[in-house]
């Protein structure tokens, strides 16, 4: 499924409760019915004071259910009705006044009637705090949080940041997007439950001189979508990634390193703790032999300087050597003869599984083409973004765990 349509047949149940983050559950509803999503969003009456429900029916095309009296429903039991076709429902914002209803179990309005009412196992409860510091940082409202938390609630957030009130600290409703990205990721099928994942990500960057440097065209954008589909499949993710300028996955570990020396360093250490290794990286197969203390700068003679080259580590094939090593997935970035190359590499390195594609077509861009390559033949992935590439990847990986195990 494409990265556009990843909620395409979910239907969400979104209920608003009081407060001036409520502003944000505009863009929120856009964003999830852009995905695919269908949108019932239902309003307490303190909510209807921050923002209008002919608002939110405009961008949900459909209308907003406000009461518990609401005649629209032939048997006017709303609560019921509506959290039955649910796949989850989520109260965004959530006040400290509405989680001390949710903890307490109260229901003397349409939205906690319907938290209370909705099958459990069938619509889990997703909830984004929105209050003042102190509100969020007083006892009652923790003791709150944690009874919802013991009765099955997911709490998403709060952030912490400048305040509608003037003060900063901890009680801000997550923003739009991170909420968007928390829904996707709950909704994911955790097939790496209790599994751990090392990943390197990016080009490495082998400098010359202080200024200068020998690098490649990775922007890393492969990797990091395996980080992350492999964080919403439900394992503990650690990212190695060269310089590159992409936001950290979402409950995802990061370690940045610039050359490829500092890729083995971090790599080999964790290597043996972790289920899986997979290498995205482009590596630098060559390094300067010594970098220059300064900028080495034209002499006027018209003859550029002599680099001595030495070869880097092969981290790959030395994380396949390990006496207890990790399944290990590599990657083939070539220019022609995918297969050929790809498949010599696969039984160079040692590795079960090594997934190619052909670099100048994909270096920088958000969609590529994979072609797995293994001991019984090889399989294309067609051209999707890589978010998608990188969800059916886990899959192949999550199955052939379990092939092994």
């Amino acid at each position: 499924m494409s990265e556009a349509l990843q909620l395409q047949g979910r239907h969400l149940l979104l209920g608003l409760s009081g407060g001036i983050a409520g502003y944000k559950v505009a863009e929120l509803v856009r964003l999830l019915t852009k995905a695919g999503a269908t949108v019932q969003v239902m309003m307490t009456e303190a909510a209807e004071q921050f923002i209008t429900a002919v608002t939110l029916q405009a961008l949900s095309n459909r209308p907003v259910v406000t009461s518990q009296w609401d005649a629209r429903e032939a048997n006017n039991m709303a609560h019921i009705n509506l959290s039955r076709e649910a796949d989850l429902m989520l109260i965004a914002p959530a006040s400290a006044d509405f989680i001390a209803k949710l903890a307490q179990g109260r229901a003397d309005e349409l939205l906690s009637l319907t938290a209370l009412a909705r099958p459990m196992e069938r619509c889990p409860l997703l909830v984004a705090p929105a209050m003042n510091r102190e509100m969020w940082a007083h006892p009652a409202t923790q003791r709150n949080v944690a009874q919802i938390k013991a009765d099955g609630a997911t709490v998403l957030g709060p952030a912490a940041g400048d305040q509608a009130c003037g003060e900063i600290g901890d009680g801000r409703m997550l923003e739009a997007a991170e909420l968007f990205d928390e829904i996707v990721a709950f909704l994911q099928p955790k097939l790496l439950a209790g599994r751990k994942l090392l990943i390197t990500a990016g080009p490495t960057f082998e400098p010359i001189d202080p200024v200068r440097g020998i690098t490649n065209l990775s922007s890393g954008k492969m990797g990091f979508s395996i980080a992350r589909a492999a964080a919403d499949a439900g394992a503990e993710v650690s990212l190695v990634a060269g310089p590159v300028n992409l936001p950290t996955p979402r409950g995802v570990r990061r370690i940045d390193v610039q050359t490829a020396q500092q890729m083995y360093e971090a790599v080999l250490p964790r290597a043996s703790v972790n289920d899986v290794f997979v290498a995205t990286a482009a590596v630098a197969d060559w390094r300067p032999a010594a970098s220059a203390e300064h900028k080495i700068k034209k002499d006027g003679s018209g003859q550029a300087p002599s680099i001595a080259m030495a070869e880097n580590r092969d981290i790959l094939a030395a994380v396949a050597a390990l006496p207890d090593r990790p399944y290990c997935v590599g990657f083939a970035a070539e220019s022609q003869d995918l297969l050929k190359h790809a498949s010599e590499k696969r039984l160079r390195k040692n590795i079960p599984l090594i997934v190619g594609n052909l670099g100048p077509a994909t270096f920088g861009r958000d969609d590529n083409t994979l072609l797995l390559v293994d001991e019984r033949g090889h399989r294309e992935i067609p051209c999707n973004d890589k978010l998608s590439l990188a969800r059916e990847l886990v899959r192949e990986i999550a199955t052939r765990l379990q092939e092994n195990a």
